[in-house]
């Protein structure tokens, strides 16, 4: 029988594939055992971020500190300073011993300087902003890191950077902060306040979902945004189909059981 009322996929079958080649590439190169065993989802929830703070420069620090830590990269020669010293600077050479992420890494071939990065103090009064800005800074210093170009080649670095983010188990926040409405008070929105996106709401969320469905996640639709519930919902259950009709090892490899 034919359906009529037939439903639209979530996403045009390139832009799906593409996500879904990024991931594998995202297992290949930044430390499949590591999100296999280690990464978490993310929410923006005070057991995640237990931390009081009494300034901005505390807030960043923490906030910073916690995402770090759960993207694996507390051995990394990485720096939090404030936005006026941040300086332009080359990408250090520095090597791990074998693993790049969590405590099991362990530098072998020392920087001969940090990789300073710097936070948006208009993000202190969003803080799913500052996380997920944190988040795509750290998964772009990964890519840098690494050296192998996402699919598509250098003109998706942007882009690999945000689902790199959401590979590293930041997809919540990621989602939640591509777009803001600026509500019912002009004086409560602040654009400088935003972070700059360069996935769209419905690929940030298919993204998400995906890392989600090899997570065995259960929890985090309820801390989306209520109007991405219902594209995340969609994309459950496009990813499930999709991976049970995949032919492809890694993919079936890394499925939930």
């Amino acid at each position: 029988m034919l359906a009529l009322f037939k439903s639209k996929p979530l996403l045009e079958q390139a832009e799906q594939q593409w996500l879904i080649d990024t991931f594998i590439w995202a297992v290949e190169h930044f430390d499949a055992e590591f999100f296999t065993k280690h990464t978490q989802i993310i929410l923006p929830t005070v057991e995640h971020f237990p931390d009081s703070v009494s300034s901005i420069e505390e807030m960043a620090t923490k906030v910073f500190v916690r995402v770090r830590d759960y993207a694996g990269m507390n051995a990394w020669p990485i720096q939090l300073v404030a936005p006026q010293q941040l300086q332009p600077q080359v990408f250090p050479h520095f090597e791990f011993a074998e693993h790049i992420r969590g405590e099991q890494s362990q530098l072998i071939v020392p920087p001969s300087h940090t990789i300073n990065i710097s936070f948006n103090p208009n993000q202190i009064n969003q803080p799913q902003d500052l996380v997920a800005s944190f988040a795509g800074t750290l998964a772009t210093v990964l890519i840098h890191h690494v050296g192998v170009l996402p699919p598509g080649g250098k003109d998706y670095l942007p882009q690999a950077a945000d689902a790199l983010a959401c590979f590293l188990g930041f997809g919540v926040m990621m989602s939640n902060t591509v777009y803001q409405f600026k509500g019912g008070c002009g004086s409560c929105y602040n654009p400088y306040a935003n972070r700059e996106a360069k996935l769209s709401e419905t690929h940030t969320v298919f993204m998400h979902a995906l890392i989600s469905y090899f997570k065995n996640d259960s929890v985090s639709k309820k801390h989306l945004k209520p109007h991405l519930r219902s594209q995340f919902k969609k994309a459950q259950k496009e990813i499930k189909a999709l991976v049970e009709n995949s032919a492809n090892p890694l993919l079936l490899a890394y499925a939930p059981t």
